[in-house]
């Protein structure tokens, strides 16, 4: 469902305005969605990027994501209705063992109607560093514990912007090598490519999620990498 401000109904939204302090009043629908709905008013101007906020007048929340609709003034003077997104950051981990890389089984995305292939990933919890929520990443996709890392290394350390002009969401990229002797259970892995020449080529006429490739790709790009 695409919710708009046509959508938004006294039950499930609160009215902002210069004259008044926030309704109290809130509701959380079966969704588990919270939407607040902004009058036109005007609210404290922070630059962004020399833009400045001239009010919010939508605000959807929920555990995935918080949509936020405003009126913009740009720096040559125009007003402008801009919607955006924000997401929790996420991580991706190129997982190696026996210089193999693992990917687990493919899953679907609703996204795009269909199951895809894509390297271990998730989003960061809130208050954690993108290297902390890699054990737990690992564990839920492979299987594995964190006793099973033998080493942990990030591909790059400021995190990438995935989509500047609609998401706040960034991305941070990890290379895990698992011991050779940790125990990877069978059930867990969807595919597995040999990291040589011709298996990273096979891989990316496979892979198509781009923040995957971009990864796997700024990995061969670095001076330690060796085939």
């Amino acid at each position: 469902m695409i919710v708009t401000s046509r959508h938004l109904s006294r039950r499930n939204f609160q009215l902002f305005d210069s004259q008044s302090t926030v309704n109290s009043q809130h509701h959380s629908g079966a969704t588990g969605i919270d939407m607040i709905y902004f009058k036109k008013s005007h609210m404290n101007q922070t630059a962004k990027s020399q833009w400045k906020t001239l009010d919010r007048f939508v605000e959807i929340n929920s555990h995935w994501v918080k949509l936020i609709a405003e009126h913009l003034e740009t720096t040559e003077g125009k007003t402008v209705e801009y919607w955006r997104v924000e997401r929790a950051d996420s991580v991706v981990i190129l997982t190696i063992q026996a210089d193999k890389l693992l990917f687990p089984s493919p899953m679907y995305r609703p996204g795009v109607a269909e199951a895809t292939l894509d390297f271990p990933g998730g989003r960061v919890p809130a208050e954690a560093t993108p290297a902390a929520a890699v054990p737990a990443i690992i564990k839920k996709e492979l299987g594995v514990t964190e006793s099973a890392i033998a080493r942990l290394e990030p591909i790059n350390n400021i995190g990438w912007a995935i989509n500047s002009s609609f998401s706040n969401q960034k991305l941070y990229g990890f290379v895990a090598e698992l011991h050779p002797t940790a125990t990877v259970n069978p059930e867990f892995i969807g595919a597995e490519y040999p990291v040589t020449p011709d298996g990273i080529r096979d891989l990316l006429k496979k892979l198509t999620c781009l923040q995957c490739r971009a990864l796997l790709l700024e990995w061969q790009n670095q001076d330690n990498f060796r085939f």
